[in-house]
This record gives structure tokens, C-alpha cells and sequence, in this order.
């Protein structure tokens, strides 16, 4: 009987210890300040001028003229999925492959 009561023991002591844990993190996450409280810019004497509070556009960090570059043997897809239609209505039907011959029969002579 004291195995069991040691494992119940065991199990007991690591649920305290995780739920002390959670709380722990719980109260670091609800002390934490999310955001900078806004303060107005500090008025100079100088007269600095004006200015516009808008970010200037950035330059693309990628590959230009909208996309990956395509391999030299690249080509445009032959139908374009667009609407409601399937790409079965778009293409061409198959040519049927033509019917065998059927079996000579032997004649007996």
C-alpha cells in the first residue's frame, strides 16, 4: 500500500508544482506593460518647421516587376480557371483510339 500512496503523492506534487508554475507566469503576464503610454513631441524655439508624420514608401526587398523570375523555358498556362467552368469544358476531346481488328477463326478444312 505505500507504493501506491507514494505515486498518488508523486502525481499530486507535480500537478502542485505545474499549477504553481502556470501561476506564476499568469501574474508576470498580467504585471507586463503592453504598450509605451503616447506622449506629445516636445515643442523646440527653434521653429523646426512642420513636417509630415507619415513613413516614406520602402523600396521592395524583392525581385522586381511583381514575382519570382521564371526559368528560360517557362511557358503561360494553356487555359486560365477563371469562372465557373471545369477544366474538362476547356480542353479538347481526346481522339479515340481506333477498335482492334477482331480474331481470324480458323476454318477447318
Amino acid at each position: 500500500m505505500a507504493r501506491d500512496a507514494q505515486l498518488v503523492a508523486l502525481f499530486v506534487g507535480l500537478h502542485l508544482v505545474g499549477i504553481g508554475v502556470i501561476a506564476a507566469l499568469l501574474v508576470m503576464f498580467l504585471r507586463s506593460e503592453t504598450t509605451r503610454g503616447w506622449s506629445p513631441p516636445e515643442e523646440d524655439e527653434g521653429g523646426g518647421g512642420g513636417g509630415s508624420d507619415r513613413l516614406p514608401p520602402r523600396a521592395p526587398d524583392g525581385p522586381g516587376d511583381g514575382g519570382l523570375p521564371l526559368p528560360p523555358d517557362a511557358a503561360p498556362a494553356r487555359f486560365r480557371l477563371r469562372d465557373e467552368r471545369r477544366l474538362a469544358d476547356l480542353l479538347p476531346p481526346r481522339d479515340r483510339r481506333p477498335s482492334r481488328e477482331p480474331g481470324r477463326v480458323p476454318v477447318p478444312r
